[in-house]
């Protein structure tokens, strides 16, 4: 009874078929039923919901989603991570794969399905490792990482700076038709560093993480799609040089995908003149230059795919010297809302083309069942409030952790429902 829903009056937005326009949705049994059904055709049981002045799009899928489980459960568990996710209209994630022990056995893979199916919240999908325990030495037991559902292969957020494993890797993954993700990055290079190198690093003092070390990962990573015909997925674009690099791979028909962590499309390295931990990611907050090069690879196609970036941390992780403190920034429930602020509401992006980066093109990359509205698809959607105006309240979040530097920012666009399979799993 509970997952057949009339939800009207609101504006349907499916990238998947090119669908924008006011009408009614129904969903029946867990799956999408139709859409502008007339009355007469529609069961008495059904619950109906009025979302006038707000957005039905598809329940958004995240890739590389990291939790603490199992081995950091005081940064994040699965139960809290995908409740977070919930709230933050994701209805499906792909967690990476560097928990401890990391996913680099069938065992492994099982226990996060096991996990999450008594969470009982979103979707969640293990990508499993590349390399043995995440060393880049070897390869993982791909095959059978694969029998026990890893849908991708990944060993974020290290990046995978054996040239050799990673070209066996993309060969040997045609094999099971799996896609291979690479965080851009030689470490050689960037180790030590805390931020990007440039004016504000030199003013600042702290280490740099030179542009170079990710524009030279990518151009290997370009060259090595061009030669195995693997299939690649760049997790983390965000330098002008990478954008500039896959705008040519892609006019020239090699076949990728690239995608940025959300922060990174608006954050400055100037974020860093406060020292807040919080403001110490990986790809680190680029110059302005830097910024606008991703806005226009989103904004003609470059970059495909918009992904949170989180990476929870305890307090007392956090709470270290910023030289000390580890990366990451807690992003699941304001990744949307930054969207709405930053791409949409300026102008960079439209609704349509937001949310196909953020639901349609991730799902399509993964052969996932979510992104779409389509009739007799499982009903996984988001409705939105595109004009509401809230004020983040890290404390108040559904993550265990509260490391974002967005804490007492006022956003736009806020989540009031998300259903997963027709159930609604969150309610504002």
């Amino acid at each position: 009874m509970d997952s057949s829903w009339l939800i009207e009056n609101a504006r349907l937005i499916d990238p998947s078929n090119g669908m924008d326009r006011v009408g009614r949705l129904l969903i029946l049994d867990g799956r999408f039923a139709g859409v502008d059904t007339l009355d007469g055709d529609v069961p008495t049981h059904v619950e109906r919901l009025d979302a006038r002045d707000c957005i039905v799009a598809p329940g958004l899928v995240d890739l590389g989603t990291e939790f603490g489980e199992p081995g950091r459960e005081e940064d994040e568990t699965i139960q809290s991570g995908t409740l977070a996710a919930l709230a933050g209209g994701y209805t499906s994630v792909a967690l990476s794969s560097n928990t401890l022990p990391p996913i680099d056995t069938a065992a492994s893979v099982e226990f996060i399905h096991q996990k999450a199916s008594r969470a009982d919240h979103c979707r969640v999908y293990a990508l499993g490792c590349v390399s043995k325990e995440r060393k880049g030495e070897s390869l993982a037991e791909i095959g059978s990482l694969v029998d026990a559902g890893a849908v991708a292969l990944y060993d974020g957020p290290n990046p995978i700076e054996n040239t050799g494993l990673l070209r066996r890797a993309l060969e040997y993954c045609l094999m099971f038709d799996r896609v291979v993700f690479d965080h851009p990055e030689i470490a050689s290079i960037s180790r030590g560093g805390v931020m990007h190198e440039g004016l504000e690093q030199l003013k600042l003092g702290l280490a740099p993480m030179p542009a170079e070390a990710e524009d030279l990962a990518t151009s290997r990573d370009l060259r090595l799609i061009e030669a195995t015909g693997g299939r690649l997925h760049l997790t983390s674009i965000s330098t002008s040089g990478s954008v500039e690099l896959c705008r040519r791979a892609k006019s020239r028909g090699i076949q990728f995908t690239a995608g940025s962590y959300v922060a990174n499309l608006h954050f400055t390295d100037e974020a860093l003149r406060s020292f807040d931990a919080n403001c110490k990611v990986n790809p680190p907050f680029r110059s302005r230059d830097h910024v606008e090069a991703c806005l226009e690879g989103l904004a003609d196609g470059t970059i495909d795919i918009i992904s949170s970036g989180h990476k929870p941390c305890s307090l007392e992780k956090k709470m270290l010297e910023i030289n000390d403190a580890p990366f990451g920034m807690i992003a699941l429930e304001t990744a949307l809302a930054e969207v709405v602020t930053f791409l949409i509401r300026p102008g960079i992006l439209s609704w349509p083309q937001a949310l196909a980066k953020m639901s349609w093109n991730p799902s399509k990359l993964l052969g996932l069942p979510g992104g779409t509205l389509e009739i007799g698809k499982p009903a996984d959607a988001v409705i939105i409030q595109p004009d509401r105006l809230w004020r983040v309240n890290a404390s108040n979040l559904k993550s265990r952790s509260y490391n974002t530097p967005l804490d007492g920012a006022d956003l736009y666009g806020a989540v009031t429902h998300t259903f997963v399979g027709g159930r609604l799993r969150y309610h504002a």
